[in-house]
């Protein structure tokens, strides 16, 4: 067999099993409870199809998903635009500390930002215990806990690129004669231009399939494609509107996946880079000093007080005062919420996190090694972008999906507490592929070809080169894909049972029931999600290497 024979037998055995796990946890649900929805006595029902396209709530719903993800996505950039600039180029006190901190909201569930914001704009928050201000069943609590979401995305993506561009090209510029003004837009903002359209393109996919912020603080008027789906299948029971709902979401958003690559590929050229550390300056005149003054307060406002509000409310105690009274109802079913004491939730999340994560890396590490080795063209490239899609589908389609497609044998998993993990890996594998091919492309091929060479077997040859490059990587990759099953909510509200319910099951359940106990109840698991969350991003910054920067 030739060598380019041998190659592609190694890829076709690599990408065997995430094809199928692919295949048979994210195609086949999808497309059965499409079919479900639309064919009907074995005949597709396209007027049906039609008539709920032109439908004046599903216009009404699909015009709030487009423009409040573009206004969150303008209000995201504006308040971090300023701070990616202040991380990338000023050295200041407790810089790495802040760095880390905006990532804090990040991997957050959405549930709990939610929650947070709730604590701080809802009924009874510090707002409204201050002065009467309330905004929860409004579209701006919505655009600020998309803001405070997001927000590490811009600084991480373009603060990362800005804090490596060489300065000295500007000031070349500036020596040849141009202002201050015009040697930015021509030189900085030009190379700027991809990773602020990468970071816009993020933050309104993630905005526009938002469920758990606008399920919580949107109130019954305002409701995305996403929570148009959920409530259409859960509520109304009407599969048709959520199949159809489902396709025209999915086409959104591969539409925008695919307009993105296009401008980006246009508009991507080499950059002169270097250290990031170089780059940074302590504050220099009253302008720098403003900006920074400025950053660090909308950190503060928009970032760290909800957290503390939510903490704060956490301690809080109905008959006034402060205490663990809360945290103590954790441990009871005096409150009627659920079947098992609430704190039982932590343990269950934790131990379906860490399944999904094996099940993500064991997916994701296989499809990134496949799509590492050189050759395999567009088919190639098609699966990558593939892999992107559960990203960009509705997860509530996807729990769904699994509850009427996997309940027969030999893949009846509806008493299964394998069903959870398997739903959270498909959120996971993403971030474990787009952590870890950048690492395993820049592997030098001709080590391995050495290592074959010397007659080392593929799986010795990874073994013995790729593994130990890539092991820091493989590590972080593991971090997010725990933080993202551990906050995953969509798909899992559907196929938790009611006496093991996630974290952020268990907290969205008491918050959609009234009285003081639920509520605090539901703020002290928040805290607690918030503090795993946390403690699993400060165990991510001592493992990712210096020079790395992952968003």
């Amino acid at each position: 067999m030739t060598p380019a024979g041998r190659a592609a037998v190694v890829r076709a055995a690599l990408l065997a099993v995430p094809v199928a796990f692919l295949a048979v946890f994210f195609a086949y649900p999808v497309t059965a409870i499409v079919g479900r929805g639309l064919r009907e006595d074995g005949s597709w029902q396209l007027g049906r199809a039609a008539e709920i396209l032109g439908d004046g709530d599903t216009v009404r719903v699909l015009w709030f998903t487009v423009w409040q993800a573009a206004a969150s996505t303008v209000l995201t950039l504006v308040l971090a635009l300023p701070a990616a600039w202040a991380f990338a180029r000023l050295r200041f006190p407790g810089r790495r500390v802040l760095h880390a901190a905006v990532t804090v909201p990040f991997v957050l569930p959405t549930v709990v930002t939610g929650a947070a914001f709730l604590a701080l704009v809802g009924r009874g928050g510090l707002l409204d215990d201050w002065w009467g201000v309330r905004l929860d069943n409004s579209v701006w609590a919505i655009l600020l806990a998309h803001a405070c979401l997001n927000f590490a995305v811009v600084v991480r993506t373009v603060g990362g690129l800005w804090g490596q561009l060489d300065p000295r090209q500007e000031e070349a510029a500036r020596v040849l004669g141009a202002s201050p003004r015009a040697a930015w837009l021509r030189v900085t903002l030009p190379a700027l231009t991809p990773a602020v359209a990468s970071a816009a393109a993020m933050v309104f996919l993630f905005t526009f399939t938002s469920f758990g912020v606008v399920q919580i603080l949107g109130g019954p008027r305002n409701g995305t494609l996403e929570v148009e789906i959920y409530r259409q299948t859960a509520q109304f029971l009407d599969l048709p509107a959520a199949a159809v709902l489902t396709l025209l979401q999915l086409a959104l958003v591969a539409a925008m996946l695919i307009t993105q690559s296009v401008l980006a590929r246009r508009r991507e050229t080499a950059l002169s880079l270097t250290d990031a550390d170089r780059t940074a300056r302590p504050p220099r005149g009253a302008a720098q000093w403003a900006v920074l003054g400025t950053v660090l307060t909308v950190i503060a406002l928009l970032l760290l007080l909800p957290l503390a509000v939510l903490v704060e409310r956490s301690l809080s105690v109905p008959t006034g005062g402060y205490g663990l009274a809360n945290y103590r109802a954790l441990f009871s079913t005096d409150g009627g919420t659920f079947a098992v004491e609430p704190w039982t939730a932590v343990g269950t999340s934790l131990r379906y996190a860490a399944m999904a994560t094996v099940i993500a890396l064991v997916i994701g590490g296989l499809a990134a090694a496949a799509l590492a080795r050189r050759g395999g063209g567009r088919l190639l490239r098609g699966f990558d972008a593939l892999l992107m899609l559960p990203l960009g589908t509705s997860a509530v389609t996807v729990g769904f999906g699994f509850l009427i497609t996997l309940d027969e044998p030999p893949l009846d998993l509806r008493q299964s507490w394998m069903l959870v993990p398997l739903a959270q890996a498909l959120v996971g594998v993403p971030f474990v592929v787009r952590v870890l091919l950048p690492v395993l492309r820049a592997v030098d091929d001709r080590l391995r070809q050495a290592a074959a060479v010397l007659g080392a077997s593929p799986a010795r040859v990874w073994r013995e080169v790729d593994l130990p490059l890539a092991r820091r990587a493989l590590l972080v990759a593991a971090g997010f894909a725990f933080a993202v099953s551990l906050g995953e909510f969509g798909a899992t509200v559907f196929i938790a049972r009611a006496d093991s319910p996630t974290l952020p099951v268990a907290v969205a359940r008491l918050l959609s029931r009234p009285g003081a106990l639920n509520y605090g109840q539901a703020m002290a698991l928040s805290t607690v999600l918030m503090a795993v969350c946390t403690l699993t991003l400060l165990v991510l910054e001592r493992l990712r290497p210096p020079e790395t920067e992952t968003p």
